[in-house]
Parts: C-alpha cells; sequence; structure tokens
C-alpha cells in the first residue's frame, strides 16, 4: 500500500516559485472557452442547420454530441490529471478542443460536424478539471485561493450568457464557423504559452494506480444518462427506449460505487463525501446548472419563437445577465472571504430563483424593457451561486485530490443542466399541445408551456436554499487547506 492509499501526505510537485495569478489568467481563458462553447452554438443552430442541409430532427446533435462527452468524461478527466501530472492533461485536452473546432469551422457535412462536436466535448472534459485543480493547487485555502476562486466562479456564470452574444454577433457578421475559429484563436494562443507559464502538477511519493473497471462504469453510464435524457423530450420519458437507456445508466453507476468502496486506487475516492461541505456544494451545484441552463435554454426559445428576436438580438438581451454577474462578483468574493460563504449560496441560489419565478409573468407580446430586463439583471445574481459552490466543492480537500474533487462539481453542473434542459423542453412542450388542442393561438400556446417551464425551472435554486442550510457547514469553509480527508 503505498502513501497515497493510506492517506498520508503526499507532496505536490508544483514550484513553489511560480506567477500565479499569469498562470491563473491563462488557465482561466482557457476555462472561459469550454463556458462560453456550453452556449455559443445553441443561437447558431438554425443557420448552421440551413447551410449544412441538416434534417431538424439530427440539428440537436450539434448540442448534444458535445454535452454527452463533455459530462461523461469529466470524472475521468479529472482523475487523469491527478495521476499523469496537471499541466500535461491539461495541455492535451487542449489541443484536442483546439485541434476539434477547427474541424468543426471546416466541416462541410452534419455526420463530420457531430463527431468533431463529441471530440470537442472530450478535450473540455480533459482540461477543465485539470486546469481548476492547478488553480487549487496555486493557491492556500482562504482568502487568497477564495479570490482566485472567486473570479473562477464570475467566469462560468458569465460565460453561459456571453456564448449567446457572441454566437449572435458572430452567426450575423462573420459567419457560424467563426464560433469555432474563435476557439482556435484563443487555444493555439494557450497552447503556445502553457508549458512557460503554467507549472506542472503531479503527486510525489505514490505508484500511479489506476480503476479501469471503475473507468468504464463511471464514464459508461454517465454518457448513457446524458444521451438518455437528451433524448427523452423527442423519444418520450416513458419510451421503451429512453427507460431501457436509464435502466441501463442506473445499474452501471450503482455498479461504480460498488467498485468504488472496493477498489484499491478508486477513480471517484467516496471517502470525500465524508466532507458535508464537498456532497452539499455537489447537490447545490447541480441544482444550479438544472435551474440557470434550462432558464437560458427556455428564455432564449420564448425570445426567438414568441417575440421573434433574431440570434443576434437575442445574445445582446441576455448581455444584461452577465452585467450584473460581473458587477456582483467582486462583493461576491469579498463577502466569502470576510463574512459567510454559505450565506452568499443561499442568497445567490435565492436571487436566482426569484429571477426565475418573475419570468413566469412574461406574455405572449412582451417587450425587453418590461418583461425580460428586471429577471434578467435579477438572475445575474448567479454568480453569488458559482462563487461559493465552487470554494465548497474543494473545501477541506487535498492536493492528491485535486484533480477528481474538479471533476466532480463540474459533473454536478453539468448533469444538472442536461436533466435540467430535458425536463423544462418536455414540460413546455407538452403544455403548449395541451393549449394548442384547445384552440389557443400558437404564441399564446407556446408562451403558456414556456410559463410552466420557468416555473419547473425555479423550483431547482429554491430547493438549494434549504440544501445548503442542512450540508453546507461554515466551519468547513473556513478550516483551508489543513483539513484533510482521512483515507477509509
Amino acid at each position: 500500500m503505498t502513501a497515497l492509499d493510506r492517506g498520508e501526505n503526499v507532496r505536490d510537485e508544483a514550484p513553489a516559485k511560480i506567477r500565479r495569478w499569469r498562470a491563473f489568467a491563462l488557465l482561466a481563458v482557457a476555462y472561459s472557452m469550454t463556458a462560453v462553447d456550453l452556449t455559443i452554438v445553441n443561437v447558431a443552430l438554425p443557420t448552421i442547420g440551413l447551410k449544412l442541409h441538416f434534417p431538424a430532427s439530427d440539428l440537436q446533435w450539434v448540442v448534444t454530441a458535445y454535452a454527452l462527452t463533455f459530462g461523461g468524461f469529466l470524472l475521468l478527466g479529472g482523475r487523469a490529471a491527478d495521476l499523469l501530472g496537471r499541466r500535461r492533461v491539461f495541455m492535451i485536452g487542449l489541443v484536442i478542443f483546439t485541434g476539434a473546432s477547427l474541424a468543426c469551422a471546416l466541416a462541410t457535412g452534419e455526420m463530420f460536424l457531430i463527431i468533431m462536436r463529441g471530440i470537442q466535448g472530450l478535450g473540455a472534459a480533459m482540461l477543465l478539471p485539470a486546469a481548476l485543480s492547478i488553480v487549487m493547487n496555486m493557491f492556500s485555502e482562504g482568502a487568497e485561493r477564495n479570490k482566485a476562486l472567486g473570479l473562477w466562479g464570475g467566469i462560468g456564470a458569465s460565460g453561459a450568457t456571453i456564448g449567446l452574444l457572441a454566437g449572435g454577433a458572430l452567426t450575423r457578421y462573420a459567419g457560424w464557423q467563426y464560433i469555432f475559429f474563435l476557439n482556435v484563436a484563443i487555444g493555439g494562443a494557450a497552447l503556445l504559452l502553457a508549458r512557460r507559464v503554467v507549472p506542472e502538477s503531479r503527486l510525489r511519493g505514490a505508484r500511479r494506480r489506476y480503476d479501469p473497471l471503475g473507468a468504464v462504469t463511471a464514464t459508461g453510464g454517465l454518457v448513457l444518462l446524458v444521451y438518455a435524457i437528451s433524448q427523452a423530450p423527442t423519444a418520450g420519458w416513458t419510451a421503451a427506449r429512453t427507460l431501457a437507456l436509464l435502466a441501463a445508466s442506473a445499474a452501471m453507476l450503482i455498479g461504480f460505487l460498488v467498485l468504488e468502496t472496493r477498489a484499491e486506487a478508486p477513480l471517484l475516492p467516496l471517502r470525500l463525501f465524508r466532507l458535508r461541505t464537498l456532497a452539499g456544494s455537489n447537490a447545490v451545484g447541480f441544482l444550479l446548472g438544472a435551474s440557470f441552463y434550462s432558464y437560458i435554454f427556455i428564455g432564449t426559445l420564448y425570445m426567438q419563437q414568441v417575440l421573434g428576436y433574431s440570434a443576434l438580438k437575442t445574445g445582446l438581451a441576455w448581455l444584461a445577465t452577465s452585467l450584473t454577474g460581473i458587477a456582483l462578483a467582486g462583493p461576491a468574493q469579498m463577502l466569502v472571504t470576510r463574512a459567510s460563504a454559505k450565506l452568499v449560496m443561499a442568497t445567490g441560489m435565492a436571487l436566482v430563483g426569484a429571477g426565475i419565478l418573475w419570468a413566469t409573468q412574461v406574455p405572449a407580446d412582451g417587450t425587453f424593457w418590461a418583461n425580460l430586463a428586471g429577471p434578467f439583471f435579477l438572475t445575474g445574481a448567479v454568480t453569488w451561486a458559482f462563487i461559493p459552490v465552487s470554494i465548497g466543492a474543494l473545501a477541506g480537500v487535498g492536493p492528491r485530490d485535486a484533480g477528481v474533487a474538479s471533476g466532480l462539481i463540474d459533473t454536478s453542473q453539468q448533469l444538472g443542466g442536461a436533466i435540467g434542459i430535458a425536463v423544462a423542453s418536455t414540460v413546455a412542450a407538452a403544455h403548449s399541445r395541451v393549449l394548442l388542442g384547445q384552440g389557443r393561438a400558437s404564441a399564446a400556446a407556446l408562451t403558456g408551456g414556456f410559463h410552466w417551464a420557468f416555473w419547473v425551472s425555479a423550483m431547482n435554486p429554491l430547493t438549494a436554499v434549504p440544501v445548503t442550510s442542512l450540508l453546507v457547514r461554515r466551519a468547513e469553509l473556513a478550516q483551508g487547506a489543513t483539513a484533510s480527508v482521512t483515507a477509509s
């Protein structure tokens, strides 16, 4: 049994004298690509379908293929970063993501684009947890790490809405290919600088030990789960195919948990969940993804299908949410350090819930300033949730588990987003059909369906408030890096 397996202190190889904030800036830029890429494609989908002659039924795969590999491989990417070297895995992920982005930009057919989107998601699943774990290891837990994670959370909160704005502008003025060429330019520059700017970070004194069965069952179960819930709104939640996929996913994930209790070097050490704040932050992160990403999805459909907004106008409307998020990032960072990260987390989730509830009042003939600006500005307080969730998900985690803890919180948020969008879109479509059957006009029926979807989305952040109260501990958030996780 190695020092790593026994839970003894295992030194991290990151050099002591590094320009941390310069390295952080490069890592944050790379992270921003993955955050923006979650939504930048959405507003360009109609144009992509027209130019590449996509059947309407296949167009969703441009988004789903990315979500499948991104959500499915995050845990594996996080553990690979711990074992193989975080900068190495970060750079490999960056190469894959950038290369696949170039291939997407040059695509001339639907199947090639879909495959490249899947490879792009694989790259994101490697670089994102590696980048976050490098950040965690560069900064000691406390005020300095809170500052770094505050900025990190602000990027995550604003990235989705900035993606909508950038997607609309690039599609309108340059062409849909440039939403991918943008990644090529940023990723290429990051690759040139990474080896000189970003410190290598790996565990010394422990033999590399792998968990192949855990990797297969976890990745397979997550991929099947994301696929099933992404297809459920089209195939039907009670369809035989959906139920079979969900059952297969559940069986693989249960098998994964059983394997992890027996594995000598588990992919996901279950002892991490002894930290109630880590467990609570992942639960809140799941609910945050379910609410915020479904809110953006339904809000975008409302603006384009009911109000007739163009891709560019839709992106500009979402800028209100980004501006609030950016403005609140500084105060949130200060409050989590000087006051209570737990209180900031609960407040942020409550404000997001209130903003989405406000959106349930939008009419079929709404305007931006009268009906959308208020909810959009209020939900920009999502920064107050993203920042403490990022801090809580890494609180008390030692260097040896930094990568897997980073992958875990990313997985929680991505799965939440996938499930939230699937549920909200199913609710919206079902209620709209009912209203159309009652003789309502198309715009009124769509709006009525979106109202129900907003109600469902709002329940997630409001549920997160008592979850925060019950599971997140002030002491664990405040303890710092000296709190170690004892091995089983």
